[in-house]
């Protein structure tokens, strides 16, 4: 799969020489598209750091997988995600993360004609080259672009310089381990968001999950009580009003997800070991709530505007409250930067150590233990 000079080699190179990944081949089988020649039709060979040793080359996608497979210990990446079939092949294996790579056409362009020119080719025109690269992506058939949908992490990347590019890869921590396998709190919290797809309440969606040793419990979302006309149905006159959150509290008629899934399991369920996973901060109500049946930890994504006072009365009743951020997830955009919020996860269980990977063009593919 290729979006032509996207950067993809340039971030292989990046896992290459900051984590030690060594680069694999998987022989292209298709004639090279037109977007990669030059204005006579001449192909333009990409820049590669350094030749790829002869036994890290795959005429298929089995024989690349066979020896993956038995070298899951060791960090592999690869620029070669040719069509659908090998990602087919790939995404089912417990190892493989799939990341696209793009950027602006026109920026594309330019990298291509700095291409061209270490070559002493002529390049295409604007115009050519966005109907080269258009016919690539979106041909009946044959067009890759349902490969970039199929990414599990996407990257725009409009950096101008290699040093900009690895200081907005590092913070995202390509090879952390929970991008394949959630850590405990990344799972849960998943769940969480999960739930909160069924509330009905107008106002927020909210998804809660009670977990004792491990193992889930209880389940919660907002909305109005059982029988009750939905919230998003008329069934609460205050969340289908333009009310400001945080007043008018006492009119709600909305059940808030931590009061399910506290009903739900009933005192009898919840012991000293149970951990409230909740995607926004519990209200000051939910608080005391959690405080008296005897939960032990309150881990949260979002905050809340009364996450202060909620804090307070957790403290005071013993309870544990932890903010959880998951790593950063859909497209992100590189030249923006990535902040120390955006990467979470790597505190509470997701480990970075002893990657595997196996990189697909655009896209990353890796073996995990």
């Amino acid at each position: 799969m290729v979006r032509i000079c996207a950067g993809k080699s340039s971030i292989a190179s990046y896992l290459v020489e900051e984590h030690h990944f060594k680069r694999i081949r998987l022989a292209r089988t298709a004639p090279t598209p037109t977007v990669e020649k030059s204005a006579s039709d001449v192909h333009v060979p990409p820049a590669e750091p350094s030749p790829i040793d002869a036994q890290y080359t795959f005429s298929n996608v089995d024989t690349l997988l066979e020896f993956v497979t038995l070298r899951w210990r060791e960090h592999w990446v690869t620029t070669d995600i040719w069509d659908e079939k090998v990602v087919d092949a790939l995404i089912r294996r417990p190892f493989f993360l799939l990341v696209s790579v793009d950027a602006p056409v026109s920026v594309r362009w330019q990298r291509f004609k700095d291409r061209c020119a270490s070559t002493q080719l002529t390049p295409p025109s604007l115009s050519d080259f966005v109907l080269r690269n258009d016919a690539h992506l979106f041909a009946p058939t044959t067009g890759l672009q349902p490969l970039f949908e199929r990414a599990h992490l996407k990257l725009l990347n409009s950096t101008t310089s290699l040093p900009a590019l690895h200081a907005a890869l590092r913070p995202l921590n390509l090879p952390n381990d929970a991008r394949l396998r959630p850590s405990w709190d990344q799972y849960f919290m998943q769940l969480a968001d999960l739930a909160a797809h069924r509330s009905n309440c107008m106002k927020r969606r909210v998804g809660c999950v009670i977990v004792r040793e491990k193992r889930v419990i209880s389940t919660g979302y907002n909305g109005t009580p059982r029988g009750m006309t939905n919230c998003n149905e008329g069934g609460c006159p205050r969340c289908n009003t333009a009310t400001s959150g945080g007043h008018a509290l006492s009119t709600c008629l909305c059940l808030h997800a931590e009061e399910n899934a506290l009903l739900e399991a009933g005192r009898d369920r919840i012991n000293s070991t149970a951990i409230l996973y909740c995607n926004t901060c519990p209200c000051l109500t939910c608080s005391v709530k959690i405080t008296q049946v005897g939960i032990s930890e309150v881990v949260y994504n979002q905050g809340y505007m009364v996450d202060t006072k909620t804090a307070e009365i957790l403290l005071e009743g013993g309870v544990k409250l932890r903010q959880f951020s998951p790593m950063r997830e859909g497209l992100v955009d590189l030249s923006l930067g990535v902040g120390k919020d955006a990467v979470g996860g790597a505190e509470e269980g997701g480990e970075v150590g002893d990657v595997r990977e196996v990189l697909g063009d655009e896209t990353f593919v890796r073996p995990l233990r």
